[in-house]
């Protein structure tokens, strides 16, 4: 993956979100951190285009966006949906779980996250 110039604010914004993760994302990390979700690399707060994502998994272009109630607004749903054109204009998959969904089926949200990696296999 080529390496892109990220503007000093992002980097430090990024920074500053990684220590306030939200509970599902901080219970998302906890489960995919350190390649735990069978040896799958994620980085969390990464920054990409512009934009700060929840989630990546570079090596197969994936982002993973864990959304609060905020993100069930119009104005909101339009902002991601452009944001999510924009990142998959640039060939990375935009994948999106409310935080009800991390906290009440982790496990669903992970096979769901294999599946479309392409690990069919779950031991």
């Amino acid at each position: 993956m080529p390496h892109f110039h990220v503007r000093d604010a992002n980097r430090k914004n990024a920074r500053n979100m990684r220590r306030a993760l939200t509970e599902a994302e901080l219970k998302f990390w906890n489960t995919v951190r350190a390649h735990r979700l069978m040896g799958v690399g994620f980085r969390r707060q990464m920054p990409i285009a512009g934009y700060i994502v929840d989630f990546a998994c570079p090596e197969h272009k994936l982002i993973i966006e864990i959304d609060g109630a905020s993100h069930s607004y119009d104005q909101s749903i339009r902002r991601d949906s452009a944001r999510d054109q924009q990142l998959a204009s640039l060939g990375w998959q935009v994948i999106r779980f409310t935080n009800d969904e991390v906290h009440g089926h982790i496990d669903d949200v992970c096979m769901h996250l294999l599946r479309i990696i392409g690990i069919e296999r779950f031991e």
